[in-house]
């Protein structure tokens, strides 16, 4: 089933998410449910919080980015792979001189700015069946997990703008929180609930 995708200024987007076990409830529907989303959507990530549910899950297919030729045939063939999904997700540590890209959101749509996030992450998670890995991400899959890992921590990737970018943002993310904006997915506004 496609949910909707919470916007901008929710407050489910900026809460602490909590950890869960294996007797949460239809887990593997909410799962199912999340990809569908996500593809529904053209995205690469998706994260509980953004469809409303404050908890340490979150999706990544990265095999969209495989298709840039700019990049090297390994890093390709790992993006190409990078389909996972990520429960009570932890960084270990992060490493490396942090390097810009451009991000953008499914809870932001049509927002896109560089963002700087360094190059080498591990990582401990919990698979869909609760078996626990430790990995080594590097590049763009670090990145993806990153930004995906700081939805359950309750930040979004305009946090990590300069003040002056966010002032330059403002209207154009109080316009998301009030749906004044087209998107191609199923959307929903908190101020839009509340007549604001």
């Amino acid at each position: 089933m496609i949910l909707p995708i919470i916007a901008y200024g929710d407050p489910v987007l900026r809460k602490l998410a909590i950890e869960i076990d294996n007797e949460y409830p239809e887990l593997k529907t909410l799962i199912t449910n999340m990809k569908e989303t996500m593809y529904n959507a053209s995205g690469v990530g998706l994260a509980a919080p953004q469809i409303g549910i404050a908890i340490r899950l979150f999706i990544i297919d990265a095999s969209p980015f495989a298709e840039d030729e700019d990049l090297s045939k390994e890093d390709r063939a790992t993006l190409k792979a990078f389909n996972h999904v990520f429960i009570n997700a932890k960084i270990i540590k992060e490493e490396g001189e942090e390097w810009s890209f451009n991000e953008g959101c499914l809870s932001i749509p049509d927002v896109r700015e560089d963002v700087s996030r360094q190059p080498k992450v591990t990582i401990e998670y919990q698979d869909e069946d609760f078996n626990t890995h430790t990995e080594v991400l590097e590049g763009l899959a670090a990145r993806v997990f990153q930004h995906e890992y700081d939805h359950i921590e309750g930040i979004l990737f305009t946090d990590k703008l300069s003040t002056l970018k966010k002032r330059l943002l403002k209207k154009r993310l109080e316009n998301i929180s009030k749906g004044k904006i087209n998107a191609d997915y199923r959307m929903n506004f908190p101020n839009l609930k509340k007549g604001k």
